[in-house]
C-alpha cells in the first residue's frame, strides 16, 4: 500500500486500499485499521490536524494490528 506523507507532529504518512487504513507515526510504527470506510481516510488528509483527526476518529474504533 502506498503511503502519502502528511505534515503532522504525530502522523509521518497515511494509506488506504479500500477499507484498511495504515498509518504510520513519526516513530517508525506503521499500524493497519481495519473495515474503514473511504471518508475517513481522506478525513486525515484534509483535518487541520492529522494527529487529533486520528485520535478523535480512528483510533479506539476499528480493529487494528501493528505492522512494524
Amino acid at each position: 500500500m502506498e503511503l502519502t506523507p502528511v505534515a503532522s507532529s504525530d502522523l509521518n504518512a497515511v494509506g488506504f486500499d479500500g477499507s484498511t487504513l495504515a498509518i504510520e507515526f513519526h516513530d517508525g510504527s506503521l499500524y493497519e485499521y481495519y473495515g474503514v470506510p473511504p471518508a475517513e481516510y481522506f478525513g486525515p488528509l484534509n483535518a487541520g490536524s492529522h494527529g487529533k483527526y486520528f485520535h478523535q476518529n480512528i483510533k479506539g474504533r476499528y480493529a487494528y494490528r501493528r505492522i512494524v
